[in-house]
Formats: structure tokens, C-alpha cells, sequence
């Protein structure tokens, strides 16, 4: 559209216009000098120089591609189509090593935030633990918020946002009060606070303490432990609240997560689903380890989340392992990858307790006639002699 008639014409910058000098250099204006054109070589394309596809080294060879899936296929058949690349290769390292360790004797440790529960998984980490696979189990604080409202109403997790508008969220009664009190009579007899929460969801025989991995870690006699950051869980607006408790109680669960560390030489510690609490801990707890004397190596650490984040990344995959072993991550959703590898160890266990030098090995020797046999599934997955510290009776 052409300017209206009187219209004064748009003013441009003389500076703007003369600010090159034709060779990709500027020229000098009052106050700033003149600056060098960089080189730019003349190219000929024609004479780039090549070589046979055979010499080069390649990434992925036919052989470790994926296979077709069909319907009908068993769980361990699927896995096998799965390509051996990338994150389908570390699922499979994972699984093996973990396999490997605990047939060994060796300790397998996981870390978990809340959100793994949130979506479901506590069955899975219930028979994990049941079956001798998982030696030991670290929740945050709201873990065991999860924990305990799936064990006593059979359902948990709020939506946030109508709540916190009101200034009811977090605020359900037995929430609070039951976790706090448990908590302060936890700290009077001096107990941490996993194995006090465990042993009052078993006691108190609440009507879901079946999905309960705090119950089923006192009723298994395994480690269970809590590690809380004051402020973060709902049940510290309630009343009830007693931080010295809550301060004691899980100071005395890191000592013992400390002490389930110091033996996992040889042995593998997941994080799953943990951005922050948790990696701080596990670290923290190896290195007091590696203070007192247990140089904690080999070790084999995972991270599983679905997303890469820092600290999980420095202080559970890469720092740790420095020294001796190694770390991966896998990423994806909680709910489809844990169970996944949780299959896959499974199916592991299953093949490498049928192979008689692993069995011998791991004192799992089968009788001469049913060497050659392999169990046909997960569900024939032996279970594994449990190993590491147990929670303490008192």
C-alpha cells in the first residue's frame, strides 16, 4: 500500500546500509572498528574421497534388529523379537545382571519415588520381594502416604488443583493422623520409620495391606526404609506433625539404607522413578559406606524414569559407578517399562537356573535328570535365597 501523499518517507539508517565491506567484513564507523572477514575456501565437491561400505565400522548389524511379532506369542518370545539396540539392549543388560547378582547372592536395591505406586506397581514390587529378587526397598515421604491410603481404603492419589484452591488438599483425617502417630510412637521406642509403619499395617491387619510394600517388607522380613524431606508430604500440615519424629525415624532409615548399601558390592541399585530425594540419598549413603571400609565395587545402577534427569544422572548412573561397574538409564512411562523388565528378570532367573554351571555356581544345582530341563515361563521362576540385612526385631 503506497504512503498517503505528505506522508514523511521511513528513515534508514545510513550505518545499517554501508555496514560491509563486499567480503563478509564490516568497515569502521565512529567509535567501533572495523572487523576481519572470516575465510570462506572454495569447495569442489568432485574430489571428495570415498571408501568401500565394508571397511567402515557400523552401529547396528542385521543381526541385531527386531523380528516380526504375531499373535499368541509367550512373554519370553516377545522379548526375543525385541531389537538388541539401545534401550531394548540395556533392558536386557539390566535384566541379566540383575538376574546374574541375585542367583550370586548378591543384593538388589531400589529406590522409588511415589509416582510408581501412583500408577500401579506395587503388586509387582510386592512379588519381586516375595520371590527373593528385590533385597531391600527405599521410599520418599510420599511413598508411604500412597502406601498406606492404598492398604487401608484400597485408593489414593487427590486431584490437586480444586483442593488446593479450597486449602483442602492433603488435609483427609486418617491420613495424617494415623502416618504422624505412627511416626511419634516410632521415635519413643526408636525405631525407623519403614519397619514401624510395616509392622502397624500388619498389626492392625488393614483390609489392602496385600499391596502394602512397607507390609509386605516386615512381613519378609526385608529392609524397608523412608527417607523424608520435611515440608514436601501432605501429612506434614496436619497437626499432628511432629518433626523431631519425623526428623528421627528417618535419620535411623538412612543409617540402615547405609548399611544395605555397604553390602551391594557385586550388586545392582535401581532408581526408579526418583528425580531428586532419593539419588541424594543413595549417594550420600554409599559414600558413608565407602568411608567405613566397603569400597561398594563392582556396582551395577539403573535409572528408571520417564524422563532423563540431572541428579539421577550424576549421582546414580555415572558417580557411583566410576569406580567400578556401570550405570544405564532407561527411560519410558513406569507403568509399561517396570513391568517389563520385571518379566524379563523373571524369565532370566528361569533360564539361567536351568543351565547346571550358573546353578552350581549360585548352589542351585539341579539333579543330574533334570538338568536339561528349562522352566517354561516366569511362573516357574525359582525363588532366590534372600541376601543383605533384614529389619531388625525388637
Amino acid at each position: 500500500m503506497p504512503p498517503a501523499r505528505g506522508a514523511r518517507k521511513p528513515r534508514v539508517a545510513t550505518r545499517d546500509l554501508e555496514s560491509t565491506d563486499g567480503a563478509g567484513g564490516t568497515t569502521a564507523s565512529a567509535g567501533f572498528p572495523a572487523l576481519p572477514a572470516p575465510p570462506r575456501p572454495r569447495l569442489d565437491a568432485r574430489r571428495a574421497r570415498t571408501y568401500p561400505l565394508e571397511k567402515r565400522a557400523s552401529k547396528v548389524a542385521a543381526s541385531a534388529v527386531g523380528r516380526a511379532l504375531e499373535p499368541g506369542l509367550s512373554f519370553a518370545e516377545w522379548l526375543a523379537r525385541l531389537p538388541d539396540i539401545l534401550a531394548a539392549a540395556d533392558l536386557r543388560l539390566a535384566a541379566d545382571t540383575i538376574a546374574r547378582a541375585r542367583l550370586a547372592g548378591r543384593g538388589v536395591a531400589i529406590g522409588m519415588g511415589a509416582h510408581a505406586i501412583k500408577v500401579g506397581l506395587s503388586p509387582m514390587i510386592v512379588d519381586l520381594m516375595e520371590r527373593g529378587v528385590l533385597t531391600s526397598v527405599a521410599l520418599n515421604g510420599a511413598g508411604i502416604i500412597h502406601d498406606f491410603e492404598l492398604a487401608l481404603a484400597g485408593r489414593t492419589s487427590e486431584d490437586v488443583g480444586p483442593g488446593l484452591d479450597r486449602g483442602r488438599f492433603g488435609m483427609a483425617r486418617e491420613t495424617g493422623a494415623i502416618l504422624n502417630g505412627v511416626i511419634r510412637d516410632a521415635a519413643r521406642r526408636g525405631e525407623g520409620l519403614g519397619e514401624a509403619l510395616g509392622r502397624h499395617l500388619e498389626e492392625k491387619k488393614f483390609p489392602n495391606r496385600r499391596l502394602s510394600i512397607v507390609a509386605a517388607g516386615h512381613r519378609l522380613g526385608l529392609p524397608v526404609t523412608v527417607h523424608v524431606a520435611i515440608g514436601t508430604d501432605i501429612i506434614h500440615m496436619h497437626p499432628s506433625a511432629d518433626g523431631a519424629a519425623i526428623g528421627a525415624t528417618s535419620l535411623r532409615d538412612f543409617h540402615r539404607l547405609a548399611e544395605v548399601v555397604a553390602g551391594l558390592s557385586g550388586g545392582v541399585y535401581v532408581n526408579l522413578g526418583s528425580a531428586v530425594v532419593l539419588p541424594e540419598v543413595f549417594v550420600k549413603a554409599l559414600n558413608l559406606a565407602r568411608n567405613l571400609g566397603h569400597p561398594v565395587r563392582p556396582l551395577f545402577t539403573l535409572d528408571l524414569d520417564f524422563l532423563r534427569h540431572y541428579r539421577p544422572g550424576v549421582n546414580v548412573v555415572s558417580r557411583p559407578t566410576a569406580a567400578g561397574g556401570r550405570g544405564v538409564h532407561v527411560t519410558g512411562h513406569h507403568e509399561l517399562l517396570f513391568p517389563v523388565l520385571a518379566g524379563a528378570v523373571l524369565e532370566r532367573i528361569a533360564t539361567l537356573a536351568a543351565t547346571p554351571d550358573v546353578a552350581r555356581a549360585s548352589g542351585r544345582a539341579p539333579r543330574a535328570k533334570a538338568r536339561s530341563a528349562r522352566p517354561k515361563s516366569a511362573a516357574a521362576a525359582p525363588r532366590v535365597k534372600r541376601s543383605g540385612p533384614r529389619s531388625r526385631k525388637r
